[in-house]
């Protein structure tokens, strides 16, 4: 394991609210940052949830879905305005809970602290250690931010998987790193001496990639873009893949007019990658579909009907892919939801993508 920075960003991605934070620090405000850092029970967000809050009053993500963001803004005020970093508790055991709404029957600790800067040099959370994690994340590459519950001490940590632990990091924690990692799950771990860590794994935004820049592809980018995901779209036909068609898609980064298989390739999918041919043009479709079985893309459809998956199958057969492989294969594309026209269709098949990467019972039985 080692801490260090990243190289430059490999293109634009959905912003984060760490990306929120960095941006307004950069601005030249002060900026708080909430993370859940323990759930028990009914907890209405999962440990690692974060939320920044801007001086200005600006606030972007979320730690509860609503029930305790009001008094969690204004304990970071107060944090701003140079109080020590605070874990928050919230139960139905507490009053404090009951007053700001948190009635799942859950409880849920918030730890928030200021980003330390000019515009609020009582924080704790060193700027260049947020501006790693944003970058890091954007990159795609696996890395853990390490903080003390306290708001002492702050690691971020590159190569996660490695047996040598990093300068600042209790040797004793270094195992518990590489569960987080392994496990995508964020951690709490005592150290020898004490200290509370939590450890929280900085996963990639999800990826769409859309192979063919056709009606239903339009909508499936904005919809993928509004779920948090990170659309690319990808269609060698350079009169269908252009930003008049895809407004806010960057040709050559976000919307590109490679050959599909090369565009796999040179993006490189990872397992938090989805994939989606929607050509109906075998010549576009198979060399994806190809690709995308050698790859770990959690996800892989094709748009079509019954019987042009059965051709493609018995294609895919031909050139030596196992049924094992081809079950990947999610075809007809999407949940059975009757849709009619691009804009249901792409409803069904982001739907569909949402179900498999949380392993919904939906995912194996979609109704076709």
């Amino acid at each position: 394991m080692t801490v260090s920075s990243p190289g430059p960003l490999s293109g634009p991605q959905p912003l984060t609210p760490l990306d929120h934070a960095l941006l307004w620090v950069r601005e030249g405000h002060a900026v708080a940052l909430a993370t859940v850092v323990g759930t028990w029970g009914s907890s209405p967000r999962p440990a690692g949830s974060l939320m920044a809050i801007s001086s200005t009053g600006r606030v972007e993500g979320s730690v509860s879905g609503g029930c305790v963001e009001t008094d969690v803004i204004t304990a970071a005020q107060a944090i701003m305005d140079g109080a020590a970093p605070e874990v928050l508790s919230y139960g139905v055991s507490s009053d404090r809970a009951w007053e700001v709404g948190l009635a799942c029957g859950g409880k849920l600790d918030v730890l928030v602290e200021a980003v330390r800067s000019p515009a609020c040099p009582s924080g704790t959370l060193p700027e260049n250690v947020l501006a790693d994690a944003c970058a890091y994340q954007n990159t795609r590459r696996p890395a853990v931010l390490a903080r003390t519950l306290d708001g002492v001490k702050h690691l971020l940590i590159s190569d996660p998987d490695s047996d040598s632990v990093p300068s600042g990091l209790p040797s004793e924690l270094a195992q518990a790193v590489r569960t987080a990692v392994a496990s995508g799950r964020c951690a709490n771990e005592p150290d020898a001496q004490g200290h509370h860590w939590f450890l929280q794994p900085l996963t990639p935004p999800p990826r769409l990639l859309i192979v063919g820049a056709v009606h239903i592809a339009q909508h499936l980018a904005l919809l993928a873009r509004m779920t948090g995901f990170s659309p690319v779209v990808i269609d060698p036909r350079s009169a269908l893949a252009t930003p008049e068609r895809f407004p806010g898609f960057i040709p050559g980064t976000t919307l590109l007019t490679d050959w599909p298989d090369d565009a796999l390739d040179e993006l490189g999918v990872d397992s938090m990658t989805a994939i989606v041919t929607l050509t109906h043009d075998a010549k576009l479709d198979d060399p994806t579909l190809e690709a995308a079985l050698k790859s770990p893309a959690f996800y892989i459809g094709a748009l079509g009907s019954r019987k042009t998956q059965a051709s493609r199958m018995e294609r895919l057969r031909e050139i030596g892919f196992s049924e094992q492989e081809i079950s990947r294969i999610h075809g007809p594309v999407g949940l059975a939801i009757g849709a009619i026209g691009a804009e249901e269709i792409a409803v069904s098949i982001l739907a569909q993508i949402v179900a498999v990467r949380r392993k919904a019972a939906l995912a194996e039985h979609p109704g076709w």
